[in-house]
């Protein structure tokens, strides 16, 4: 058996814990600690009961779940990002897009998934164009939709 790092967890409620449905899965089930009801067209901010203690050079991201994306729930911003100082409680943003309301199960409906990933912590330093070239690319500075030209 592979032997996998880890990552220390404060519960709110034993039944908070991250899990995996598979062992292979990238990311761990979040629940949510309380019931609630997300109508069309409104956002709730839901705690997950979770709160964990990321490494220094490691990110959580909290990612919407397949399943729901089916049915109109998302995370508003994508992706939500966990940084290895924060030590509060997982909160994950979800907003119905969806027609019907979204009924939310204490400690049994699966609300997001949170993924643990190594990030490289890069400093920034401006460019000084007497000390480098600034090489242009075939891209260069095409921005949203420039790869998809002429690929309609």
């Amino acid at each position: 058996m592979i032997e996998r790092p880890y990552i220390v967890v404060k519960l709110d409620n034993d039944q908070c814990m991250p899990k995996r449905a598979h062992a292979t899965d990238a990311g761990a089930d979040l629940v949510s600690q309380n019931s609630v009801a997300i109508y069309p067209g409104e956002k709730h901010l839901i705690d997950t009961g979770v709160a964990i203690k990321i490494p220094e050079g490691y990110v959580g991201l909290v990612y919407n779940r397949s399943s729901q994306g089916k049915i109109g729930i998302a995370i508003p911003h994508s992706v939500g990002v966990i940084d290895s100082d924060y030590r509060g409680n997982i909160k994950v943003l979800l907003v119905n897009n969806g027609q019907d309301p979204y009924h939310i199960e204490e400690y049994k409906t699966k609300i997001a998934q949170l993924v643990i990933t190594p990030i490289e912590l890069v400093e920034f330093k401006p460019w000084d164009p007497v000390e480098e070239s600034w090489e242009d690319t075939q891209r260069g500075t095409g921005g949203f939709g420039s790869t998809d030209k002429g690929n309609t």
